[in-house]
């Protein structure tokens, strides 16, 4: 062992961070890195893994040097440490963040030796002054968080992190400590080669956290889902994690004007600002952070309670990163992912542009990804085995939705047999998606070029679709009976099991993948009365609605959809709005409708909820945010000032399609607008005459039967549009 403190291991633990006992393999990890080996450490996020470094730092001679990839990790790590010592001195960090006058005080504290602990940005330390520096001072070991960074196979890859060897002995010999949350065997094996650990102590603790609960969601209605959640857990900490910088502050601010303590964190925000932020959150003056990916690494709140995704992740360990944040002290930590297929879309146009090795490794991670989150066998058995752990799903007590509403079973002797054929007969030197082709006869390139159109083999599976193929390849994977290959990723090839199954085949129940594509976008919410999801709106509710607007119609006389058009009764029969405030936030009701009509509709639907018992789904309501364009603001402007339609499409940059669209927006939710000084300019005045007539004689709003009714070859698409927002603005207002 190093030069430590006389004192056992037992006691320091004790006497620094006040526990009586180490936590699984925390005692072996440091007795390896004290005794001079390199250790490498692959230990799930609450795992105690800081432990594992900053313990042999406080009782080794010397500094240690802490390579972290986030100033935002520095800073809350080095608070940390400050608490155990009895001055500041114990504990800096070097990064670009720090004043000239800062860099010399930490150097002066190193120098007196009162500093055990330097976390250093990887940056930081490939400059020229900071390894001369560092070679002058007595250093205890090297360790190297976040080590999955050095990885282009991992979710977080870092170009300078595969700098790290040289420097470090440019600097001095000492041990290494490498230690991440997530690492498949692709990466483990990456960060051992790179930093040339080759002969380390290897510690890999399971990466099950049986306390989470993992769940995907359809992406519908997403924003209304996560208000309704945060509320349904008011009081509990929680991040949602969103891909662009933009979305955070959207979802940020909404969640804001809903009443929930919200804040954004994102790169785009300056330091100071993303420092008050992390601040307030963990000390609890804000109850959820949205938040990049940029946020949560190395984060020490114990009790943050759920963790959404508003988007899908580029991949599975930054998922499993993500959602690690969650019940750190053990407790509850609910994960819930929400996802549409058009998120891998997006991401994967993102990537081009990149070098075509990235775009390749982008692609096949997000496969891995859109596999996890289709797949209806257990998430954790899915999860697990990508980081290359077998479990036993009946382990996970349905804590995953899958388990806790499992999806029906097919006997899948026949298919797995054929599956593993194939993968057979292409000699093991393909990927999934070549498999699938052959199986399903699908011709291509690649079929034609390998010559296995040929084989007995080609087609054999064409009675299924692709979809189902990739289904029983995801569960034989999962299942061991086909694994793919570490060095050439994602080449499919059988284990023991799956040659055995070959020769001995016997019954097996394997389930479809979740259909998620047939789900919508945010504004297509599909609930019913429970709050649970759906297929359409309130039926009865809906019929009884469209006879009350049938009577108000009559009354009024004008055509129904003057008073409310389909879809903002369809949305009432849906939300069940009881108040004015409600009503006002319906699809297509603003103020003015509201005021004029709303009070007999949330009468009848307010004595619908109470005469059927109907529990309506909680705070459906959302209040949006002030449109930040101000599009809509200026063409009510412009039109008070009547300039013409197409100086306004010209001025915003739009099309006249687009100003139209948001006139009628406009006009729909009960602004009235006055456009008869355009119309009167470019549409005769016995044409309006004949549209206006047809609108009021007319059961429906709709533009195409209009054209059909009145003549495509007299009218077109764009008068009809003008006179109907001029006939529904002066009789439905």
């Amino acid at each position: 062992m190093s030069d430590i403190e006389t004192v056992s291991l037992n006691e320091s633990l004790h006497k620094y961070f006040g526990f009586d006992s180490f936590k699984g393999e925390q005692e072996a990890i440091i007795t390896s890195l004290l005794s001079g080996k390199d250790t490498f450490v692959i230990m799930p996020t609450g795992g105690g893994k800081s432990m594992c470094y900053q313990l042999p730092a406080l009782i080794s001679l010397g500094t240690a040097i802490i390579i972290s990839p986030l100033i935002a990790l520095m800073k809350n790590q080095v608070d940390a440490i400050r608490n155990f010592g009895t001055e500041d001195g114990i504990a800096h960090f070097m990064n670009s963040s720090l004043t000239k006058s800062e860099i010399t005080k930490v150097k002066k504290d190193i120098s007196e030796g009162k500093t055990k602990l330097l976390y250093v940005a990887p940056e930081s330390l490939t400059k020229e002054e900071n390894i001369n520096f560092l070679r002058d001072i007595n250093i205890s070991f090297f360790a190297i968080d976040e080590a999955h960074c050095i990885s282009e196979w991992g979710h977080d890859f870092r170009p300078e992190y595969r700098r790290l060897r040289p420097i470090i002995e440019q600097i001095g010999a000492v041990p290494i400590i490498a230690l991440t949350a997530t690492a498949t065997p692709k990466v483990q094996q990456d960060i051992i080669k790179t930093l040339n650990m080759n002969n380390a102590n290897v510690f890999k603790s399971s990466f099950n956290r049986s306390n989470l609960y993992y769940e995907v969601r359809p992406k519908q209605d997403v924003i209304k889902e996560i208000i309704k959640y945060i509320k349904q857990n008011s009081g509990k900490s929680g991040i949602v994690y969103c891909l662009s910088r933009k979305k955070v502050e959207e979802i940020a601010e909404t969640l804001k004007v809903n009443g929930i303590r919200a804040l954004p964190y994102h790169a785009g925000l300056d330091a100071s600002t993303r420092a008050l932020h992390q601040d307030m959150f963990l000390m609890e003056e804000a109850e959820v952070i949205v938040a990049t990916i940029a946020f949560g690494m190395g984060i020490d709140k114990p009790d943050v309670r759920y963790v959404i995704h508003h988007d899908v992740p580029k991949s599975l360990e930054g998922y499993y990163q993500e959602t690690g944040r969650a019940g750190r002290d053990g407790g509850e930590g609910n994960c819930i992912a929400f996802y549409h297929y058009d998120d891998i879309v997006k991401l994967e146009k993102f990537m081009k542009g990149k070098p075509v090795a990235e775009q390749e490794i982008g692609k096949q991670l997000l496969q891995e990804t859109v596999g996890y989150v289709e797949s209806s066998v257990c998430r954790r058995k899915t999860l697990l085995h990508y980081f290359g752990e077998e479990y036993n799903e009946n382990k996970c007590n349905s804590m995953c939705d899958n388990c806790r509403h499992p999806k029906q079973k097919f006997e899948a002797e026949d298919s797995l047999s054929l599956v593993l054929d194939t993968v057979m007969c292409i000699k093991e030197k393909f990927k999934s998606k070549h498999v699938v082709n052959v199986l399903i006869g699908q011709k291509n390139a690649a079929t034609k070029s390998y010559k296995h159109e040929g084989l007995e083999v080609f087609g054999k599976g064409s009675n299924e679709d692709e979809k189902y193929w990739v289904a029983v390849i995801r569960q034989a994977l999962v299942n061991n009976y086909l694994k793919k290959d570490i060095e050439n990723y994602g080449l499919l090839g059988l284990t023991e099991k799956g040659k055995e199954f070959l020769e001995n085949p016997h019954s097996i129940l394997f389930t479809r993948d979740i259909d998620y594509e047939s789900s919508g976008d945010d504004d297509d919410i599909i609930t019913n009365g429970s709050g649970q999801r759906g297929g359409a709106a309130d039926e009865t509710l809906f019929a009884l609605l469209k006879d009350l607007r049938k009577k108000i119609a009559k009354k009024q006389n004008v055509p129904p959809y003057v008073v409310f058009q389909d879809p903002s009764l369809e949305d009432m029969s849906i939300q069940y709005p009881i108040t004015m405030d409600e009503m006002k936030q319906i699809t297509g009701v603003g103020a003015g409708k509201a005021m004029r009509f709303g009070k007999e509709f949330i009468d009848l639907i307010a004595k619908y909820v109470e005469e059927n018992e109907i529990t309506r789904p909680m705070d459906m309501v959302v209040k949006s945010v002030v449109n930040k364009s101000g599009a809509k603001v200026y063409i009510i402007q412009s039109i008070d000032r009547k300039l013409s339609l197409t100086d306004i499409a010209k001025a915003k940059g739009m099309t006249m399609d687009e100003v139209i669209s948001e006139i009628e927006s406009i006009v729909s939710s009960g602004t009235k607008v006055n456009i008869n000084y355009y119309i009167n300019s470019v549409i005769d005045e016995d044409k309006q005459e004949e549209i206006y007539e047809y609108f009021r004689e007319s059961e429906t709003d709709s533009i195409d039967v209009a054209l059909k009714e009145l003549g495509e070859e007299d009218y077109n698409e764009e008068e009809i549009r003008l006179m109907r927002i001029k006939f529904i603005a002066e009789l439905g207002h």
